[in-house]
């Protein structure tokens, strides 16, 4: 299978840099899978988790909590937000965020906070759908 090379950037760190076989990310139209080949492409990353397929058949499964993929013939790039491998996220403290998020909207007493609640909450979600798919691949 052809190969390509990706790099996974957050604002923090560099994830990921090095060959794959396919990328799979939600983009703001739906699932994307790029393969070696693929038509040069510019999207924003919704929420959730990315799947990096390696040349040896294994996964990288990397929780993104948005930005940008660009597709070049011969490199995929990602911006993000924030970006954290599967394996490095921390159910329970997501779960305590879940918790407080939901409380917020509860006690909400203004537009702003009301979207800071949800934002946080969508967050949540994503973490542990991210986390979720990951343990059924393990």
């Amino acid at each position: 299978m052809a190969t390509l090379q990706c790099r996974v950037v957050s604002a923090r760190e560099e994830i990921y840099a090095g060959e794959i076989s396919m990328l799979i990310a939600t983009g703001s139209e739906g699932e994307v899978g790029i393969l070696a080949g693929h038509t040069p492409l510019i999207t924003l990353l919704k929420p959730g988790s990315m799947r990096i397929q390696l040349p040896d058949g294994s996964e990288e499964v990397i929780y993104v909590s948005g930005g940008v993929l660009e597709v070049q013939p011969k490199l995929i790039t990602v911006l993000a937000d924030t970006a954290v491998r599967a394996d490095d996220l921390d159910e329970a403290k997501i779960v305590e965020a879940r918790k407080q998020a939901e409380q917020m909207l509860v006690n909400q007493s203004d537009t702003l906070q009301t979207n800071a609640a949800l934002a946080s909450l969508a967050e949540s979600v994503a973490q542990l759908q991210t986390i979720r798919k990951y343990r059924n691949r393990a």
